[in-house]
């Protein structure tokens, strides 16, 4: 599985890079703060809404603390996604949140 560090994720974001990142959390965890332009899918819909991702894209999974991401990650890369789990989710996250 491949992975990013949730500073690695920050570096990218402020050299004006545009990821694609899923935040996998319930919508409750998301609306205590999310990284800025993440799109909310619970693990639990990730499923039912894989059709919405594209496999020419390359995907950030983030969750509260890395474990619900991993299972995400190993998920879609099991059906071809380029996918990366940010390690430590958000209780490493230091950047802003939205």
């Amino acid at each position: 599985m491949k992975q990013m560090t949730p500073k690695e994720v920050e570096t990218l974001l402020k050299e004006g890079k545009k990821l694609n990142i899923i935040d996998v959390r319930e919508v409750d965890e998301v609306a205590a703060g999310k990284i800025s332009g993440a799109v909310n899918i619970p693990l639990g819909l990730i499923e039912f809404r894989m059709h919405e991702l594209e496999k020419s894209k390359e995907y950030i999974m983030v969750c509260r603390s890395g474990g619900r991401s991993g299972r995400a990650t190993q998920f879609l890369e099991s059906y071809g996604f380029n996918v990366f789990n940010m390690v430590g989710g958000m209780l490493a996250w230091e950047g802003k949140v939205e």
